[in-house]
């Protein structure tokens, strides 16, 4: 993560809020292969416990049974050009959000692989209000079944937790305004939103 003490995340909870509400990143891990990584949906299972689930022909998903591996949420991001801060000898840069969570995967039987499935997708139906929640008893007799056979289940226990909110901190609280103002007009509302909710 970033090396500026400034821009350091250490909520545990706001990163887990975070990462549950954007609820899809990246699993990286080395295997014998090479390094590989996966774009994967997450649901938390419990504080420190994510699941997750990948086709079962993914170039991970022989090696991540017992294996340590690191999972990545990016959040909002963009470009700030050195002009919006309204002050001379800046430079451009880049804001972000991003969490970083390691720690060591077991595989699913079916049972929580069906659990997993169940509660991911009930989260993410539930942001969709007011349309009728989608839950698989809709799908035709065995049909979920058959679909459980392409895929894995897996659960990685959360070791270490890493978070970054590089949102101008190191900046005035005028000059991080203006620059997220520079943001909002270049059509980045989200991360002037960010920028304009943190102070040094």
């Amino acid at each position: 993560m970033h090396p500026n003490a400034a821009f350091r995340w250490e909520d545990q909870n706001a990163m887990r809020v975070f990462a549950q509400n954007i609820g899809f990143g990246m699993l990286f891990m080395t295997t014998p292969d090479g390094p590989r990584v996966a774009h994967l949906p997450l649901v938390f299972l419990a504080d420190d416990c994510i699941g997750f689930h990948m086709a079962r022909s993914n170039a991970l998903a022989k090696y991540l049974d017992g294996a340590e591996a690191l999972f990545v949420v990016n959040g909002p991001d963009g470009y700030i050009g050195p002009d919006w801060y309204g002050t001379e000898n800046q430079v451009p840069t880049w804001n972000y959000c991003a969490v970083e969570m390691q720690g060591d995967v077991r595989k699913m039987d079916e049972t929580e692989l069906v659990a997993q499935s169940d509660a991911l997708s009930m989260l993410q139906e539930s942001k969709l209000t007011p349309k009728p929640v989608w839950t698989r008893a809709k799908m035709a007799k065995g049909y979920f079944e058959k679909m459980l056979g392409g895929i894995f289940g897996f659960k990685m226990d959360i070791t270490d937790w890493r978070g970054t909110r590089k949102l101008g901190q190191n900046k005035s609280d005028a000059i991080r305004m203006a620059a997220a103002n520079g943001a909002a007009r270049a059509g980045n509302g989200a991360i002037a939103s960010l920028m304009r909710g943190v102070s040094q």
